[in-house]
């Protein structure tokens, strides 16, 4: 039901089960799987964020009004109603992604340098926290004129980052929205389902996951 992308109440009505027992088992599946990340990436790597709207589902939330079927930010653009979601591949595949909070050298540092190699090549959009974390790491990282609307120069580009975040969304939005404070588990639930592409992800591996078994890519 995972794979196919049903609701916690579609999935509690096939199983004639309660909605609590529905989501307790889904996240049991994907609460370890979000640790199934590439522990090295090579090559050449992309690396870029995109933005998730907050969502407070299933939570008291004061303050504001509440926000129905997804809504709207507050402002245009990209304001403190996101959350982004930054995303690493390398070009044979290798995948890990971090929930940063506010983007900032710092916290992308972090998260970048504990996965890539030192030899790697990190394709980025232009953004000068992601340059500049690259540049203490010590990693080359061209980026495209996006001033001039090129977005591939040559092999420097983040195309495959970009496809992997319209995959993201898609997945998500299956779920009918879900909880930013879940955000990491649906992370986690797209990698192990692309890992096993175009196959579904066999009952016996997804118990494994659920058990914190699992092998890195």
């Amino acid at each position: 039901m995972l794979d196919e992308g049903q609701s916690v109440h579609q999935a509690a009505e096939r199983l004639q089960v309660a909605p609590s027992t529905a989501i307790r088992w889904r996240h049991r599946f994907l609460r370890l799987a979000q640790q199934a990340k590439s522990a090295l990436l090579s090559g050449i790597a992309e690396a870029n964020e995109t933005f998730l709207l907050r969502s407070a589902k299933g939570q008291l939330v004061s303050g504001r009004a509440p926000r129905h079927r997804g809504g709207h930010a507050s402002a245009r653009g990209t304001c403190d109603d996101h959350v982004p979601a930054l995303v690493v591949r390398d070009r044979l595949g290798g995948c890990a992604d971090f929930i940063p909070g506010r983007s900032s050298k710092r916290k992308i540092l972090a998260a970048l340098a504990p996965v890539l190699a030192p030899d790697a090549v990190l394709c980025i959009d232009g953004s000068s926290a992601m340059a500049g974390a690259a540049c203490v790491m010590g990693i080359e990282h061209p980026a495209p004129n996006m001033t001039t609307g090129s977005r591939v120069r040559g092999a420097w580009h983040i195309q495959n980052a970009n496809v992997y975040h319209a995959r993201l969304k898609g997945w998500m939005r299956r779920f009918r929205g879900i909880a930013i404070s879940y955000l990491h588990h649906d992370l986690g639930g797209l990698r192990a389902v692309e890992r096993c592409a175009p196959a579904p992800l066999p009952a016996t591996q997804r118990l494994n996951l659920s058990l914190g078994r699992f092998a890195h890519p």
